[in-house]
C-alpha cells in the first residue's frame, strides 16, 4: 500500500504519515519496512535480509571461535610453563 502511494505523484507527499495513521504504526517504523521491502524485491540497492541474516550469524561465530582459540593459546602457554 506504501510503495503503490509513493510510485503516484498525487499521493506521494505525506504517503508514509496518512499510511501509517490508517495503519496505527508510526511514519518512521513504515519507512524502515518499506524500504526493506525495496531492498529485498531488488527495487533499491542495498543487502537483502536472508544476506544480512547469514552475515550476522558468521560474524557471531567468528567471535565464538576467535575466542575458543584465545583461551586455547592461553591454556597452552599456562601449561608449556608449568614444571613437570
Amino acid at each position: 500500500m506504501a510503495i503503490d502511494a509513493r510510485q503516484d505523484p498525487a499521493t506521494r507527499a505525506g504517503a508514509f504519515r496518512r499510511i501509517g495513521e490508517q495503519l496505527g504504526v508510526h511514519p518512521e517504523a513504515l519507512r524502515t519496512w518499506v524500504k526493506k521491502a525495496e531492498i529485498d524485491e531488488g527495487l533499491r540497492p542495498g543487502t537483502i535480509s536472508d544476506e544480512a541474516a547469514r552475515m550476522a550469524e558468521l560474524e557471531r561465530e567468528v567471535r565464538e571461535l576467535r575466542r575458543a582459540n584465545t583461551i586455547l593459546r592461553q591454556a597452552s602457554a599456562f601449561f608449556a610453563s608449568v614444571p613437570d
